[in-house]
């Protein structure tokens, strides 16, 4: 088995712990508190795992440049205001759906991909990102009847769009995260990832910081008041970083982003057993063809 494939499957299992995490903090901190948390939380953490790299593991440090500060800017303005679509999201619909709206995202990072790195897929794995849409698509139209009127009002209704939209600028955002890294004269792709996610959740700590001085210092308040619950959001969300930023370095966005979709069966298994909600056959069936997406990826990519 290539080494981004567990990789992946565990920052999808962190992801979810982290965005679980941030649904219960949303009604507490607001949108932009919610958010931040992640980055000013995460951040400390970066900086040991480069340090760790580097004393124990013995890693060089890279020299950094102007492309990869440019790339690390990129992506981590895109992924602030992802996550606060995402946030904001949850509001809308319940906790399975509105992620799901979101994982649009492998198809629009291979886009992306194309457009800015020139990354072309297999046919095989486009069919099999293509099935995993399909599978989202189905998840989007579980709670009404199903009929080709019912699934255009999904995909143009107000939840769809800023789903869809937080899915693209995700897309973005992880485009330009493996760009940084990739543009690291580093000793390894780990050691370039580790490097990526320290100097991005650092900067976008910084902008948040600023951000909320200016708009409602009071959010800042409360986030060093739910100091024990943002700390976990905190470390779920760079634990979780850490393996995509490693897997983006080792492969294609559109591949890692495609696996990166058994994030929603772990989402539904919070959504059951954490926020008590309901799940029909039509979700179910979802679950299903984005399950079979991503085995048709790992056999043809």
């Amino acid at each position: 088995m290539e080494l981004w494939i567990p990789i992946t499957i565990g920052a999808a299992f962190m992801q979810n712990v982290r965005t679980t995490l941030q649904k219960k903090l949303q009604g507490k901190l607001g949108t932009r508190g919610a958010s931040f948390v992640r980055f000013g939380y995460g951040f400390p953490v970066a900086i040991l795992y480069v340090l760790g790299l580097h004393f124990f593991a013995e890693f060089a440090l890279p020299q950094l440049n102007g492309t990869f500060m440019f790339w690390s800017v990129v992506g981590g303005l895109a992924q602030i205001f992802a996550t606060i679509m995402l946030v904001y999201l949850f509001t809308l619909r319940n906790f399975a759906v509105g992620t799901a709206y979101s994982k649009t995202e492998p198809v629009q990072a291979a886009i992306f991909g194309l457009i800015l790195l020139g990354e072309r897929l297999t046919t095989g794995a486009v069919l099999a990102i293509i099935v995993g849409v399909l599978g989202v698509m189905l998840i989007s139209v579980a709670r009404m009847p199903l009929s080709w009127g019912n699934l255009f009002k999904a995909l143009v209704s107000r939840t769809a769009l800023i789903g869809i939209a937080s899915g693209g600028v995700f897309g973005i955002s992880a485009v330009a995260y493996r760009s940084a890294a990739l543009s690291l004269d580093g000793p390894n792709p780990i050691m370039q990832a580790a490097v990526t996610l320290a100097c991005v959740t650092t900067f976008q700590t910084a902008f948040m910081l600023v951000w909320m001085l200016i708009k409602d210092k009071s959010e800042i308040v409360l986030v060093l008041k739910s100091w024990r619950s943002s700390s976990l959001v905190g470390l779920s969300s760079v634990l979780g970083s850490m393996g995509w930023f490693t897997a983006m370095a080792l492969q294609q966005v559109a591949y890692v982003r495609a696996l990166g979709q058994i994030e929603l069966i772990f989402t539904f298994i919070s959504a059951v057993f954490i926020f008590k909600e309901r799940i029909n056959r039509m979700e179910v069936a979802g679950c299903v063809l984005i399950v079979t997406g991503i085995l048709f990826l790992l056999l043809w990519q």
